[in-house]
């Protein structure tokens, strides 16, 4: 996969996760409170909406309402739930929660989904031991 293909990728994953989050939040959705959250300017929203629509991630209703269909949802919801894992699991390590959110938000991209699966394994095992230390699960 080139580097754009990529970074495309990315972006389209970053605007499901803000779609959703904007869902859960305010219900209605339009392209500008997605500008806001993500701080990108509206004729960028407004391409990558076109894009998310034509790949059959949302709808746009006639007053600009945008809702993910289940497609979109899915995806969302993956996207979002790796976040916070990682996140959560990076403060539980000591990481502050400003840098956890940050790297969660780098790594979300990049983590292949075997590696985040046996991260899964090792801290549910950690989990269970009533400890967060990857060390402790590791030894």
């Amino acid at each position: 996969m080139g580097y754009s293909k990529y970074r495309s990728n990315e972006s389209l994953e970053d605007y499901l996760e803000a779609i959703l989050m904007l869902q859960k939040a305010n219900g209605n959705v339009r392209s500008i409170d997605i500008a806001h959250e993500l701080n990108f300017s509206k004729p960028s929203v407004s391409v990558a909406m076109k894009s998310l629509r034509e790949k059959e991630y949302i709808t746009i209703a006639d007053n600009g309402h945008i809702t993910l269909t289940e497609k979109g949802l899915q995806r969302a919801t993956s996207v979002l739930e790796r976040h916070l894992h990682l996140e959560n699991w990076l403060i539980d390590i000591g990481v502050s929660k400003e840098t956890a959110y940050e790297d969660a938000c780098k790594i979300e991209h990049d983590i292949s989904d075997e590696t985040f699966a046996k991260l899964e394994d090792i801290l549910a095992k950690a989990y269970e031991k009533n400890t967060c230390s990857i060390i402790n699960v590791l030894s």
